[in-house]
């Protein structure tokens, strides 16, 4: 039996998760890293439900959203056209508003971007009405502008302690986002200080989301756990309606 050609989509997709596998697998070989240790998340805000599934058939299990007004109808639509047992995690990667984190926390299994006390008892209630734990990274700013998001670093053990007070969440590590102009690599290695010193009172927050399309090979060297890309595999296309 003749297998069906590909869809021109579904082409695109491979293409492009080839190239970013083998740009992670060439930076892990010249910082000495295992590949296993590096979970790549695909950003997919602005794609439709099919582009998931899509990327879903081609192996990946970790996509990420940022707005919750696309994100929680575009999993629900997913995960309902996925068999029953289907592996698939939904990253919540963009700056969250206090008024929507309980609604988050009901579709999302990972938060990257918790950078005040304001969204936990949202996120804390979320988890709990579904009755599963909700991992929660902090998100940090490099460059002292907190508008963007993130809190400041000397901020982050405090905002840590409080994560770890409510049922329901459970603190996975940190994030942040290279400031624009910056150094990427001075800017990871800052994050990665503050990751580990983050990780002498909280042992098991041993995640470090770092790097995106242009500088995934600098947060690899730096020891990223997790990569946020988008672009370089989805290429650009006009936002949903």
């Amino acid at each position: 039996m003749s297998t069906p050609p590909l869809s021109s989509r579904r082409r695109e997709l491979a293409h492009g998760l080839q190239l970013v596998r083998e740009r992670i697998d060439a930076a892990c070989a010249e910082a000495g890293r295992d590949p296993a240790g590096v979970t790549l998340v695909v950003v997919t805000k602005h794609f439709p439900p099919s582009d998931v599934l899509l990327l879903h058939e081609l192996g990946v299990r970790a996509i990420g959203e940022n707005k919750d007004q696309e994100a929680g109808p575009k999993i629900a639509s997913v995960r309902q056209e996925l068999p029953a047992g289907s592996e698939l995690e939904l990253h919540f990667v963009g700056r969250l508003q206090s008024n929507k984190a309980r609604h988050v926390a009901a579709y999302a299994d990972v938060v990257h971007s918790v950078d005040r006390t304001k969204l936990l008892t949202g996120l804390a209630a979320g988890a709990l009405e579904r009755g599963r734990p909700l991992s929660v990274l902090i998100q940090v700013s490099l460059d002292g502008d907190t508008s963007r998001g993130g809190a400041l670093p000397d901020d982050v053990p405090g905002l840590a302690s409080v994560v770890s007070e409510h049922a329901g969440l459970v603190l996975k590590g940190v994030m942040a986002v290279a400031p624009l102009g910056a150094d990427p690599d001075i800017a990871f290695a800052a994050l990665v200080e503050l990751a580990r010193s983050l990780r002498e009172g909280h042992p098991g927050a041993d995640w470090v989301s770092a790097g995106m399309s242009g500088d995934l090979e600098a947060a690899i060297r730096h020891g990223a756990t997790h990569l946020r890309v988008g672009t370089a595999i989805l290429g650009s296309r006009p936002p949903l309606l």
